[in-house]
């Protein structure tokens, strides 16, 4: 996913997060974010997929943002865990064909690769799956029981959407888009993983949140 968006002038970094860490919630996966960013003088663009987009308004109070990106991503609401939001949602967030297993610390984690391309990426081909399985880790499970410590912050926020997402429903995604961010959502022709199975057209619509900027 890198090398798409260096190659549209931009730099880029993945960072890893201590979602193996049971003793990690939202303030240390910022910490993290912001440490890492830190050499960066300039405002960044902070994409959070999935499970991050709960640490994006985080991010923002740590350093300088120009933009936060939702990627095929829960929001936060101040106040509310992920559990209070599947709790209290009128639309499921989660859609997945095929649950993840607990490991003995409580972490939910893909036990094979047969189990990860049912129930997380179902549209990877072959080859991709094979590269994407050994680089899942286990998630600890403090974010989905920590309430949420703060509310949106006043940064720009986007969402991108992946229309045929089988993980976090984007009939939920479209509505919050809306409703909590007061953004109309860009769509990709996509599943969960759109940095894998079509990573040209997430580098054009992450272009654009930075020609907007």
């Amino acid at each position: 996913m890198l090398e798409p968006l260096e190659r549209r002038g931009h730099g880029a970094l993945a960072i890893d997060l201590p979602s193996d860490d049971v003793d990690a919630g939202y303030g240390e996966y910022a910490d993290v974010v912001a440490a890492f960013t830190l050499p960066v003088d300039d405002e960044v663009i902070v994409v959070g997929h999935s499970l991050n987009g709960l640490i994006l308004p985080l991010v923002a109070a740590r350093r300088p943002i120009a933009a936060l990106v939702y990627l095929c991503a829960f929001v936060p609401l101040e106040g509310q865990s992920l559990d209070d939001q599947f709790a209290s949602s009128a639309l499921p967030l989660l859609t997945f064909a095929e649950r993840p297993s607990a490991d003995d610390q409580g972490r939910s984690h893909w036990p094979d690769e047969a189990a990860a391309r049912r129930g997380l990426y179902p549209d990877l081909s072959d080859e991709d799956a094979a590269w994407a399985y050994p680089q899942l880790r286990p998630q600890a499970q403090k974010g989905a029981s920590e309430p949420h410590p703060a509310g949106l912050p006043s940064v720009r926020a986007v969402s991108i959407i992946g229309a045929h997402d089988t993980v976090v429903n984007p009939e939920w995604s479209r509505v919050v888009a809306r409703d909590r961010l007061g953004v109309a959502p860009v769509e990709l022709d996509t599943g969960h993983m759109p940095m894998i199975t079509d990573p040209e057209a997430l580098a054009d619509a992450l272009d654009a949140v930075s020609s907007d900027a």
